[in-house]
């Protein structure tokens, strides 16, 4: 009986465990912070039991992992440094949906001399887009041709049935995550160039692109695209773009809320003494007569702007208090975006993945792919969100549990015995890409 450890019982938890449960020969503890939450997703299922978990408890937490094969992290990768030490430690393998940062990179060499797998990056951004794009890639290779143009793309979003709020956008996770990843800087390559994008400037740095199925998206740069030229063998490219997908005005909305400062962690208020509208008009400056006014002024825009309109849907401009004791700005908005952005029960949301390569061939062919995903959520039942990012890492889990990963260390899933079985039983779950190609002769 191999036993699997799920840490964190949050938004894209249950598909997870819903689908080691119904593998046999695996027992599943999931462990939360909250055991109710966990209990709900394991349910009266014989194959897996919930547990209260601190992770802030060092020895609670190295016990947990004690009693397991392999340990799936769903929590923020701030958490994952300390998990994958007690893994290293405990000789225990480990699986996370998270960007491998630097303090995750510091366990390769010791993990790799164990022969323990640390998988990261496992789930649909970054993940399923790794995968399939290195199945491109290695086909593009095995031909004879080498990839000169790669752009990738991916974003989750109400599905157009269910976009029905001013700002186009839900949350199938935590808010926090998006707004945090509204500072990020970015970098890219432009026909050899290579262009860097500050965090300041992220929403006002964005192209309209046309994706089959889902029409034309806003696509802003995704971090930094420079180093997976290494990582997927593709360093002869002369463009290479990661970016991220949103309905058609959300970089120009975002960008507004950066300049109120609306992501701003430092800034605090007792918030069960003064209204959101109080602290926008501290922040602009404003005298408290004319808010409105005072905050068109200091965005340089007029006073029926579409952005006014929102902040007033989201409730910033009224005079009622939110009650959440004393907090951050940053805080404040994510409980407003939390409350007001939400999928109600039996709405859908839409994943959309959307890679385009260029290949050239020895004979001249220039042949250039599109491989696009377009997966929707189940009404009632999981969100895309929830289905892209919890089954591959519950796939991944299970290969690694039956000793079906070979590559050892702080990995992602850029090779063939990841990818290929892991990508044809996504499909079998109708989680797949939809691929076209256009050859032209070239001189």
């Amino acid at each position: 009986m191999k036993k699997i450890l799920i840490i964190g019982a949050g938004l894209v938890a249950r598909p997870a465990v819903q689908y080691l449960l119904d593998q046999p020969g695996f027992h599943v503890t999931v462990a939360d912070q909250v055991k109710n939450k966990a209990a709900e997703i394991v349910g009266d299922n014989p194959g897996g039991n919930a547990i209260c978990l601190d992770v802030n408890d060092n020895l609670s937490l190295k016990n947990t992992i004690a009693d397991s094969d392999v340990v799936v992290s769903l929590l923020p990768w701030v958490f994952h440094p300390v998990i994958a030490k007690f893994c290293l430690e405990l000789n225990k393998h480990l699986i996370t949906a998270s960007y491998v940062k630097k303090e995750m990179q510091a366990f390769h060499e010791k993990a790799r001399e164990k022969k323990l797998v640390f998988l990261n990056e496992m789930g649909v951004d970054p993940g399923i887009d790794h995968m399939a794009a290195m199945k491109i890639i290695n086909e593009v290779k095995m031909a004879g041709g080498e990839v000169t143009r790669f752009c990738s793309y991916c974003g989750g979003l109400p599905a157009p049935e269910n976009n029905n709020n001013p700002l186009g956008y839900k949350f199938s996770w935590s808010p926090d995550g998006v707004m945090l990843a509204a500072n990020n800087d970015g970098r890219y390559l432009l026909d050899g160039k290579i262009i860097n994008v500050s965090g300041q400037d992220l929403f006002r740095h964005y192209d309209l692109i046309t994706i089959p199925g889902a029409g034309v998206l806003e696509a802003y740069v995704n971090r930094d695209a420079l180093p997976y030229m290494d990582l997927y063998g593709i360093n002869s490219v002369k463009n290479m773009f990661r970016g991220t997908l949103r309905n058609i005005g959300s970089c120009e909305t975002w960008d507004y809320f950066k300049k109120l400062d609306l992501l701003n962690q430092k800034n605090r208020f007792d918030f069960n003494e003064v209204t959101p509208l109080q602290v926008l008009a501290k922040i602009v400056k404003s005298p408290g007569l004319e808010v409105i006014k005072d905050i068109a002024r200091y965005l340089e825009i007029s006073e029926h702007s579409l952005i006014l309109k929102k902040l007033e849907w989201l409730g910033l401009l009224n005079a009622e208090k939110i009650n959440i004791g004393t907090a951050s700005v940053f805080d404040m908005f994510a409980h407003i975006l939390q409350k007001k952005l939400v999928y109600n029960e039996n709405e859908k949301d839409l994943l959309v993945q959307h890679h385009e390569f260029t290949a050239r061939y020895p004979d001249g062919r220039q042949e250039k792919i599109n491989s696009t995903m377009i997966n929707a959520g189940i009404p009632g039942g999981d969100s895309s969100m929830s289905r892209t990012v919890g089954l591959p890492v519950a796939i991944a889990a299970k290969m690694v549990a039956e000793g079906k990963i070979n590559h050892h260390g702080v990995i992602i899933p850029i090779y063939k015995e990841i990818y290929d079985p892991l990508l044809a039983e996504l499909e079998i779950m109708d989680i797949k890409f939809k691929e076209t190609k256009l050859t032209n002769e070239t001189s």
